[in-house]
């Protein structure tokens, strides 16, 4: 493992001077460690094999991704890795996506090693995708491991781009590549207490007060300690605690998730958050949903407006007969919060009008070409 900086100018330049796509891979700590960083990055290319790369030794990775700029970067699954690669350095400026090209390709299948299978007849060694890999030392069957998920990601993709070609669908994985490419980092999320698991138990204001001030107790301990939250504190015991709302210790010590393991230290840190809460205003508390962008839940369409759950239901029909016909999942198609939007204010039913409609959501000109008809058709005959 490439772990200081001599070494790494060597792999660099070895890059630089390879031919061809490079695979790119990387690993994390999920579920381990707080965040999503990088803790072992997978590279190989023709002319240059492979190098796994320590990016806690060697973080700033930035000289490497200049070295492979312009250069086709091959990734599974891309949007997981790209995040904890920028962070280091590492932005790729044209890509090819072996999962989501299986998608666009009928592959029932899609995860790596089912692909690697499927479409080159080999099978990966399996069996430490969810270790610790901020682990140091890496043990060797961990980075051999590693180390055959770039094996033979080039001749996947190579495959894979003959499939599509064959299919016809070879521009639209690269207009679906492109948008992935030159897609801005995701602006951080809002409220993310309200994903606690088990949130829908929880319906009370005061209570919602509580999950809040404990999930935010719980990710300052996480970040400071450097682990997963989960490690720290369960979302079924912050739930737990917000529905019993306990008014001391002893009581929250007899929840579950607060057993007999935790210390007094610990449950006093988890009750002043409890107190925090409880000693909230009306006006502090948070409100019971998030206000929502767009239309509301299609359940409730019927009774709102029975017009747009007609044109709904037709466009869903629609799109659905097109993704089976073309052989991808409906959701490679077309986004369905696109499908909704446009069902809830349509445009007038006309192609040139349902065409800006959908460019406006973000639909890249192949999803616009093949959905338009379709979206036309189910406005029409819905009355819109």
């Amino acid at each position: 493992m490439i772990a200081e900086e001599n070494a790494l100018a060597e792999v660099i330049a070895a890059f630089a001077a390879g031919s061809g796509p490079v695979a790119v891979d990387a690993e994390r700590a999920s579920g381990y460690r707080y965040g999503q960083r990088a803790y072992l990055v997978q590279l190989r290319r023709e002319g240059a094999g492979t190098a796994l790369i320590d990016p806690v030794a060697c973080p700033d990775l930035s000289g490497l991704g200049e070295a492979l700029s312009g250069v086709e970067w091959v990734l599974h699954a891309a949007t997981q890795d790209l995040p904890c690669l920028r962070e280091i350095g590492m932005v790729p400026s044209v890509l090819f996506d072996t999962e989501l090209a299986g998608r666009l390709a009928g592959f029932p299948r899609v995860g790596l090693g089912a692909m690697v299978e499927g479409v080159l007849g080999f099978v990966l060694e399996k069996g430490h995708s969810a270790v610790d890999w901020s682990t140091r030392p890496l043990p060797e069957p961990w980075l051999r491991y590693a180390a055959l998920d770039v094996e033979l990601l080039v001749d996947l993709r190579d495959a894979l781009e003959k499939e599509l070609d064959r299919q016809g669908k070879l521009e639209w994985a690269r207009q679906e590549f492109d948008a992935i490419a030159s897609a801005p980092p995701a602006e951080p999320r809002k409220d993310p207490w309200r994903r606690t698991s088990g949130m829908h138990k929880v319906r009370r204001r005061r209570q919602l007060g509580v999950v809040r001030e404990l999930w935010q107790t719980r990710d300052r301990i996480a970040q400071r300690r450097d682990v997963s939250p989960g490690k720290v504190l369960s979302d079924a015991a912050i739930v737990e605690a917000a529905l019993s709302l306990p008014g001391n210790v002893h009581a929250l010590a007899a929840l579950n998730g607060f057993g007999h393991r935790m210390g007094r230290r610990q449950l006093e840190q988890w009750q002043a958050a409890v107190d925090r809460a409880k000693a909230l205003t009306e006006s502090q508390l948070p409100q019971p949903g998030q206000p929502v962008a767009g239309p509301p839940p299609p359940r409730a369409w019927a009774d709102k407006d029975p017009a747009a759950a007609a044109r709904l239901s037709a466009a869903r029909a629609g799109v659905s007969a097109l993704a089976e016909q073309l052989n991808m999942p409906q959701e490679n198609l077309i986004s369905p919060d696109t499908v909704r939007r446009i069902c809830w204010e349509p445009p007038s039913a006309d192609v040139k009008a349902v065409e800006d409609a959908l460019a406006g959501f973000g639909a890249r000109a192949w999803q616009v070409e093949q959905v338009a008809p379709v979206l036309v058709a189910a406005l029409a005959g819905a009355g819109a």
